[in-house]
């Protein structure tokens, strides 16, 4: 298997070593050229309209779009979620995500950096206890559609979710030191 991890903005270096860790071989994406070939893909957080500009420079909006509602496996952290959903809140006016899961999402619905916070959460797929959720100006998921299923909650919000072959988590588990949830994810995809 083979792993892209989108590579314009934001923690995509943590994602990439986690999934080294993992013995999985990965791929910065950068341009379209660079997603082939690959059989899942990454989108870190980091400044979701920076990520959103970078996409649309480099040429990545229409590709993306085709693999991901073509059925690739994606794993969105905290700003990839905001790239995914169908719509977003308190972004800017020219903010255009990908509409790819059904879902409402508020930008740094948790509060600016200073807000930032770390919580235990109970993801039941999960072996191996609690799991530490990194919530760095996380969004706060609003609302799903019913195709959504909600893996784990915060404060009764969805903080990791999954549509399909799409998950989505509002924390960055890239940050938490533990590979369990990206070794689900690929144990569910591959």
């Amino acid at each position: 298997m083979k792993v892209g991890v989108l590579a314009l903005q934001g923690a995509f270096r943590e994602h990439r070593e986690v999934f080294e860790a993992l013995g999985v071989e990965t791929a910065e994406v950068r341009l379209p050229q660079h997603l082939a070939g690959i059989d899942a893909l990454v989108l870190p957080g980091g400044e979701s309209t920076a990520i959103e500009k970078l996409i649309d420079t480099a040429g990545l909006r229409e590709p993306l779009v085709d693999l991901i509602t073509g059925g690739l496996p994606v794993l969105a952290t905290c700003a990839g979620l905001i790239l995914l959903a169908r719509e977003v809140r308190d972004g800017r006016s020219d903010q255009r995500p990908l509409d790819a899961l059904d879902c409402t999402v508020r930008r740094n619905g948790y509060g600016r950096q200073r807000e930032s916070f770390e919580a235990v959460l109970d993801i039941a797929a999960l072996d191996g206890g609690p799991f530490p959720g990194l919530f760095i100006r996380a969004p706060v998921i609003e609302s799903v559609g019913t195709a959504v299923e909600v893996l784990a909650e915060y404060a009764g919000d969805p903080v990791l979710a999954r549509q399909g072959a799409l998950w989505v988590a509002t924390f960055h588990p890239e940050l938490a030191g533990d590979l369990r949830l990206h070794q689900l994810f690929l144990s569910e995809v591959s």
